[in-house]
């Protein structure tokens, strides 16, 4: 935590004792101006910091004399950083003619990385020392991404008519039911387009190509998602794989219900229930956040990368084209750390879809998540140019989902059922019915309530010949009615 400036001599005696850290150093005096100017580097290079100038280690200010001489000296020493950088000075007096100049650098993103007089520093511990070529050329790398990144180039000969129109008009239904997206967005596609932030100008943005594409999706090989269940602990044997390429909205909900299907659920079922009563494997909303995180923060540059998700018997991996953002590291994500999106503009749909927070709390969420449900947490780390995340889990001997209801002679009138069928006397939109039935998990409630109950005839579509149309509504029919009346006799 970067440390606040000091105001008096007792602020700035508190400060002192902490000692020297790594958002904090000591220097005699200005007499080793250069070298405090380094450590300044390299805290523009990390979280940020302070050096002070006249505080000894064993934690006394003796101050310095301050003249027009060491003020222009310190100017010019600001001069030599590049880019130009905004770096504070405060003066604090500790005797009648003895001062103590602090210099204060908070850690930015658009400066790094930062170079003092041709030459880049980085921050270990108490120390300060050149960083390896290899990092600088990472951290330029991720500047320059900062400002021309792929998902805000324009998809070069996209029109409005190869993205998906109603998947666009799915999430701006979310988006508003999150309460993320107040206020009129006009009645066109380019509209909604404009004002979620992927077309600019006129142009379609990359973005929304990973978001809603459809006719182009061919040319888009980084919209790909891998999956596989594995026999064993080894890439030897496939049980089950699937390679799948659409928009990310879809392909979380594929993910999903492929973890569904290898996933072991201990539990039983419970008479009159329609659904089993058991404990998930992993909690689903912390897997759902790892594979939110895996869609919106890998690497689109690369055309050959992918999601992967692969379940062996001991673990599940998640595996994300793309190492961690600069200035993130992986043992970083297991306590608190700033919020760095790769790909912002994604990003801001995901969360305008109610399905991520913009405070860089994710992964701390998922590890309480984990060990609210006795479930070890999981493990974060960089494998060649990609992002893993690996849940250890006994995966072995899974049970499969029991398969969904599809007749009206198996399905059980529970609670939920009932209340969506109740609220289905007035045409209602999915949503609608999923919030009637007081449900969070969408694919859940898509696969394991309305899917069963269309297919009985027991709700109906309003629009039949157009069943992804946005305005689209489901009513109850005379199989659910009876059901109704039926329970009610009972």
């Amino acid at each position: 935590m970067i440390p606040r400036l000091p105001a008096n001599e007792k602020e700035l005696l508190r400060l002192i004792k902490r000692g020297e850290g790594l958002t904090l150093e000591f220097k005699r005096s200005t007499g080793e101006l250069r070298e405090g100017m380094q450590t300044v580097c390299a805290f523009l290079n990390g979280s940020g910091g302070m050096v002070l100038f006249g505080a000894r280690s064993d934690g006394m200010p003796e101050g310095q004399q301050v003249s027009d001489k060491t003020l222009r000296e310190i100017a010019q020493a600001f001069e030599r950083f590049e880019p130009p950088v905004n770096i504070d000075i405060r003066r604090v007096k500790v005797k009648d003619d003895r001062e103590v100049p602090v210099l204060s650098v908070d850690g930015s993103i658009a400066s790094r990385p930062c170079l003092f007089e041709g030459r880049p520093y980085e921050r270990l511990e108490t120390a300060t020392c050149r960083m390896p070529q290899e990092k600088y050329e990472k951290l330029l790398l991720e500047r320059v991404h900062s400002r021309s990144r792929w998902e805000n180039a324009p998809a070069e000969e996209v029109e409005p008519r190869d993205l998906d129109g109603d998947e666009v008009f799915r999430i701006l239904d979310a988006a508003r039911s999150s309460g993320r997206l107040i206020g009129s967005v006009g009645n066109r596609v380019v509209d909604m387009l404009d004002r979620l932030g992927v077309r600019r100008n006129g142009k379609i943005l990359q973005a929304a190509m990973v978001l809603f594409g459809r006719t182009f999706l061919p040319d888009y090989p980084q919209c790909e998602l891998r999956m596989a269940r594995f026999r064993g602990t080894d890439k030897t044997e496939f049980l089950d794989q699937r390679q799948i390429r659409g928009p990310a909205f879809k392909l979380l909900e594929e993910a999903e219900l492929f973890c569904q299907r290898h996933f072991p659920l201990p539990g039983k079922i419970v008479s009159g229930r329609m659904e089993r009563v058991d404990t998930p494997l992993i909690p689903p909303d912390a897997m759902r956040e790892i594979l939110v995180n895996a869609l919106i923060h890998r690497d689109y540059s690369i055309a050959g990368g992918a999601v992967s998700l692969a379940i062996f018997d001991n673990r599940v991996e998640i595996w994300s084209a793309g190492t961690y953002p600069a200035g993130i590291t992986p043992d970083m994500l297991t306590r608190d750390h700033p919020s760095v999106q790769r790909n912002p503009i994604i990003a801001d749909v995901f969360y305008r879809a109610g399905l991520i927070e913009r405070w860089g709390r994710g992964t701390n969420r998922v590890i309480e998540m984990c060990r609210t449900a006795n479930v070890r947490p999981p493990e974060f780390q960089e494998i060649g140019h990609a992002a893993v995340v690996t849940f250890w889990v006994n995966v072995a001997g899974a049970v499969p989902l029991p398969t969904q209801v599809t007749t009206q002679a198996t399905i059980q009138v529970t609670t939920q059922v009932e209340r969506v069928l109740v609220a289905a006397r007035r045409p209602s939109s999915a949503a609608a019915l999923q919030k009637a039935a007081g449900l969070k998990n969408r694919v859940h409630f898509l696969k394991t309530y309305l899917e069963p109950l269309f297919a009985a005839g027991w709700i109906e579509r309003t629009i039949p010949e157009k069943p992804r149309s946005p305005l689209q509504r489901y009513r109850i029919g005379a199989a659910g009615e009876q059901a109704l009346k039926k329970t009610k006799e009972e």
